[in-house]
């Protein structure tokens, strides 16, 4: 009997396999992003991380988790809303993402400092916010890593004037390894299912996290790190790490 082309084992077995080969493939980016991230953390910096769309989810897996670094700050869309002051009804565009113009007031929101690092992740590298924003933060001195697809940001058209990627501009390249598209499995009307970019994204943030932690603690600095809230006394004892950061760490608008 012939193998089914769409199962829950077959995703399970190539995603096993993209997670491998990312792994494999970005040993060095993760030992050189972990760096910036212990460098920011021990000169009293904040990683801000931003992304659009599934990106958001990688975003979401620095800043503000249990097990995650303190000083970390989510980037959105919806800053523009919540602290920017613009109506609801522009977070309606499907094509917010590509508005020129958007990566300075987003950073603006951010309050960043010289010493922040920013952290841009995005599938294809190419849309408009993208690489306003990552021209953006370099510009002005910050350090930058970037987290993308890199097979698929080179099979598009770059959308920026400019004709930058993502990669082109940071000083770290993680690659999630993830196919033109995303998804893993053909299906026979055309099209694929079941993306693998976000669960390879998600690793290579830990991976990261956990190298930078170890450069910290080698270096004889206390490392800012969340426990869950619901234990016993967490939200209090995060609550007072968060303080010595008041006003550059933003939690979904607060």
């Amino acid at each position: 009997m012939a193998e089914p082309q769409i199962s829950a084992k077959l995703f399970a077995d190539r995603a096993r396999a993209s997670l491998d080969g990312a792994i494999d493939t970005n040993a060095a980016a993760v030992a050189a992003a972990a760096r910036l991230f212990a460098d920011c953390v021990a000169a009293d910096g904040v990683i801000h991380a931003f992304g659009t769309g599934h990106s958001q989810a990688t975003a979401l897996e620095i800043a503000g988790r249990a097990g995650g670094l303190i000083p970390t700050n989510r980037m959105s869309l919806a800053d523009l809303v919540l602290r920017g002051g613009e109506d609801r009804a522009v977070l309606e565009d499907p094509l917010l993402e590509r508005r020129p113009g958007l990566a300075a007031r987003l950073y603006e929101l951010s309050t960043p400092r010289p010493q922040d690092l920013f952290v841009i992740i995005s599938n294809s590298g190419v849309n408009n916010s993208i690489v306003d924003l990552a021209q953006l933060v370099t510009g002005k001195g910050h350090l930058l890593v970037a987290l993308t697809s890199l097979e698929h940001t080179r099979s598009v058209p770059a959308l920026h004037p400019s004709g930058q990627r993502l990669a082109d501009l940071a000083d770290v390249v993680l690659d999630n390894c993830a196919p033109a598209g995303d998804a893993l499995l053909p299906l026979p009307g055309g099209g694929s299912l079941c993306g693998v970019s976000t669960i390879v994204s998600a690793t290579l943030v830990q991976m990261v996290l956990a190298e930078s932690v170890a450069l910290l603690m080698a270096g004889g600095h206390e490392v800012p790190v969340y426990i869950s809230a619901n234990l016993p006394g967490g939200f209090e004892r995060n609550a007072k790490l968060e303080a010595h950061y008041e006003g550059r760490l933003h939690r979904n608008g607060h």
